[in-house]
């Protein structure tokens, strides 16, 4: 990819503007990167400010119950929303398995029509879409999340974690969305773990300046799960719209 600050980039053609609802696709490098915390942080944000979002979590897996998706319940709580579970995530496995996988174990093929049909319920307001896992997650036997940011059409934040191996693995994600003539709005990189590592340093500055997108936090790594949200929060109020972002 050619080197291109983020001041340099063409404007986004994804970008709030008064009359356009908030809409992104959170997904990650890999999975336990934050992308369930850094979607609560939107949503909460956007619920401040009166906008009633949606979290949109089409896939879940290790859901027990199945009636209690707990990364759906977190992003529906943080949205302040009332839908139905069914429709925030119509497609729920016990097996602590990428999605496509589970549902193969049990002999089923999940709906892809279903999954649009939810989609349409939510599309026209803002909305927070979370998917599974990194890009080449499988979702049913043909799809996988790409293929669902792809039908869906919006832009990404892409969560990364901060510290070694974050440039490769960004990388190929950047890339694989860029094949597909995906928008991503920002990396978002984040600690997973408290333990030091000198590499985050200098990834922020070296995947902006490799890739030309912005790059926010690194969020640190919190063991009280309230100041971890405000971290995500602050970090991310950049995406908001610009009428939200002082408040």
């Amino acid at each position: 990819m050619a080197d291109r600050t983020p001041e340099s980039l063409p404007a986004d053609p994804f970008a709030e503007s008064e009359d356009k609802p908030f809409q992104i696709f959170v997904t990650g490098t890999d999975t336990g990167v934050g992308k369930t915390q850094a979607s609560c942080a939107l949503l909460s944000l956007l619920a401040d400010e009166g906008l009633r979002p949606q979290g949109f979590k089409p896939y879940e897996s290790g859901c027990k119950p199945l009636s209690a998706p707990a990364d759906t319940l977190a992003m529906r709580a943080a949205a302040r929303s009332e839908l139905p579970v069914d429709v925030l995530c119509p497609h729920r496995f016990r097996a602590p398995l990428a999605p496509g996988v589970a549902a193969r174990r049990l002999g089923k093929e999940p709906d892809w029509n279903t999954t649009l049909a939810a989609w349409e319920r939510l599309r026209h307001g803002p909305v927070v879409v979370e998917g599974a896992g990194g890009l080449f997650v499988p979702i049913d036997s043909r799809r996988d999340i790409i293929d669902l940011i792809a039908a869906l059409q919006l832009p990404v934040l892409l969560v990364a974690r901060a510290g070694l191996g974050t440039l490769n693995h960004t990388a190929l994600s950047l890339r694989a969305l860029a094949e597909r003539g995906l928008t991503v709005r920002a990396v978002l990189l984040s600690r997973s773990t408290p333990a030091r590592d000198p590499s985050e340093r200098d990834n922020r500055l070296l995947l902006e300046e490799r890739h030309g997108l912005r790059v926010l936090g690194p969020v640190p790594f919190l063991r009280d799960p309230r100041r971890r949200h405000a971290a995500f929060r602050a970090a991310l109020r950049p995406l908001l719209p610009h009428r939200a972002q002082g408040r």
